[in-house]
């Protein structure tokens, strides 16, 4: 396959979805990196884009995950339009649209975004000194 380069600015755009018994650790998550979150552009699943504007985010919402929210975030990441993917799913809990969720992981990762899938990556992630800078990524050329 062959690549090209895109460039993400300083200025993330950042998709966060939570699953249901996963939307306190989120919402916790974001209230603990707020500071950092208010500087970039914010999309989310409907019912967590909810719950994060009532902690005063300004949240661009999709639809919710089981209705095609987690395709359209998907669609949107292969359209260059999401430069991060912060994603708390609970690999424990089977959900019926799991064909999606793992769709929108493929595409993530084909598309060379990073991928935060728990506290532990998305504190890596948000802490690290490229959030606040120019990057180049890779991606399948066209």
């Amino acid at each position: 396959m062959e690549y090209t380069t895109i460039k993400m600015d300083c200025k993330k755009r950042i998709a966060l979805i939570a699953h249901d018994n996963k939307k306190e650790e989120l919402s916790n998550w974001a209230k603990s990196n707020r500071e950092i979150l208010i500087k970039h552009e914010l999309y989310a699943t409907a019912t967590t884009g909810k719950l994060l504007e009532g902690l005063g985010f300004q949240i661009t919402k999709v639809k919710s995950g089981p209705l095609g929210g987690d395709q359209q975030i998907g669609a949107m990441i292969a359209e260059g339009k999401i430069d991060l993917l912060v994603f708390f799913w609970d690999p424990l809990e089977p959900l019926p649209h799991d064909p999606d969720i793992k769709a929108l992981l493929r595409i993530a990762t084909v598309w060379n975004i990073p991928i935060a899938t728990n506290l532990a990556s998305a504190d890596f992630i948000i802490s690290s000194p490229l959030m606040q800078s120019n990057y180049e990524r890779l991606i399948p050329k066209i």
